[in-house]
């Protein structure tokens, strides 16, 4: 098996560039702890995290990982990582002790060199360092220190052990024989890859289940691809969405293009229903064809499942721009979801790019089998190590660590995982944030 040197995650294996900035001017207390001038220099470019060719699902990663957790138990055998005082956000140019200590924490997990010191300073360098750990956490690389970055700053290193060592057990469960080209959707990390001849093709930022509709582990195939379809809201979304929703909102169905049907395939009108009762309940409803407002987009990915789930696209694009994507019914949302198709169907005969694209502008519901059907794995990983020698980290949104480690952050820092005040703005969006069909 691969192993890798310790230098490979040595403290101080990211050494800075050039000389180090200067101190700040004294006084920074007089501009309410910023320093007077924003410094930037150029920062080391091994600070920046590559999107990493070796599938997540490879004995690579399983080596990687390996390595990893060495070097961490090293960590947490001088004592961890410091943490970081939590309140007011660091940013290029903020002054003052709270910076001093996030410097200490970066050099520790080897997001900064040792030669970056304990300077009050946040300059260029430090933003750097923290663009470099809020890509290895899954959080948008802003190069600044909120919320979300705070609270995955100050898990310890023997929480992140112990997360590592976890993972490494699903990992080894998948280090056998995946096949040529095959599918893998990451659940916390909210991620799609496809891979062929052992290396990922295509990256694919994804939405993936809420909390309280979690999107399941499974091993299955990818076997048909519908363009431009209808959705039919399934009697649960129906229940705890659509009905409430109407009850708020007498326009919502018409707003979004719902029509409803009774057993007999005749259309009433939602006037018709009394929305104060589960009456709704009786009926069929189904969303007019139209990538800009149907919550399937323009085209969705039949996977064998006994769960109702798949994959789709969505209109709703801007969720691939938020940290946190767990906004589903349980079905997977897929950026660039045209890519994703036309790799699917790369080997069945006919459906090049050009004829995908063909059938997206035709409006016309179009059914493809895909031939041959395409592995598909959707799995659980928080942690895990790349060949680069990056160890990558995610929240374990649905719990399954079994590691308490949403309790385990110090009450002085922010709420660890704010995760009710984001579940509750993503609950309050439109029908996009649906998921399941019956189409």
């Amino acid at each position: 098996m691969r192993r890798f040197s310790k230098s490979v995650f040595s403290l101080s294996v990211l050494a800075l560039a050039g000389a180090a900035a200067p101190a700040a001017i004294a006084a920074g207390d007089a501009y309410d702890g910023q320093a007077e001038w924003a410094q930037r220099y150029d920062a080391d470019p091994r600070l920046t995290v590559s999107r990493s060719t070796t599938p997540i699902l490879s004995a690579q990663t399983v080596a990687a990982t390996e390595a990893a957790i060495t070097q961490l138990q090293d960590i947490v055998a001088r004592g961890g990582w410091p943490m970081v005082p939590a309140g007011q956000q660091l940013r290029l140019g903020s002054n003052g002790q709270a910076v001093s200590a996030l410097r200490r924490r970066l050099i520790v997990s080897g997001d900064i060199g040792a030669e970056a010191g304990a300077s009050p300073v946040f300059d260029s360098y430090v933003e750097a360092a923290v663009r470099r750990f809020q890509a290895r956490h899954g959080v948008n690389a802003t190069g600044v220190v909120a919320q979300q970055t705070f609270a995955a700053l100050n898990v310890s290193a023997e929480l992140r052990l112990r997360q590592l060592e976890t993972n490494l057990v699903r990992l080894r469960s998948f280090s056998r024989d995946l096949g040529n080209r095959y599918v893998t959707a990451n659940i916390p990390a909210a991620t799609v890859e496809t891979v062929e001849n052992g290396a990922v093709v295509t990256h694919h930022t994804a939405g993936v289940g809420k909390i309280d509709r979690q999107s399941p582990v499974m091993q299955t195939k990818a076997i048909q691809v519908n363009f431009n379809p209808f959705w039919t809201v399934p009697a649960s979304v129906i229940r705890k969405d659509l009905i409430p929703k109407m009850q708020a909102d007498s326009n919502y169905l018409s707003d979004n293009h719902i029509r409803v049907y009774n057993k007999e395939g005749v259309e009433l009108s939602p006037q018709q229903i009394n929305w104060n009762s589960l009456e709704a309940l009786n009926y069929k409803f189904r969303q007019d064809t139209g990538g800009d407002f149907n919550s399937l987009g323009v085209v969705r990915i039949d996977i064998a499942n006994p769960y109702g789930v798949y994959m789709h696209d969505t209109p709703a694009k801007g969720i691939f721009g938020d940290d946190f994507r767990f906004v589903s019914s349980g079905c997977i949302r897929l950026q660039n979801v045209r890519d994703y198709v036309a790799w699917l169907l790369k080997e069945t005969p006919g459906w090049d790019r050009d004829h995908i694209d063909e059938a997206i502008r035709s409006g016309e519901r179009i059914d493809v089998k895909i031939t041959p059907a395409v592995p598909v794995y959707w799995v659980y990983v928080t942690a895990w190590a790349t060949p680069e020698g990056v160890m990558q980290f995610r929240e374990d949104i649905y719990q399954r660590d079994g590691l308490g480690m949403t309790a385990s952050i110090p009450q002085a820092a922010p709420a660890a995982t704010p995760v009710a005040t984001r579940q509750a703005a993503r609950s309050s969006q439109m029908l996009p944030v649906f998921g399941e069909d019956e189409n």
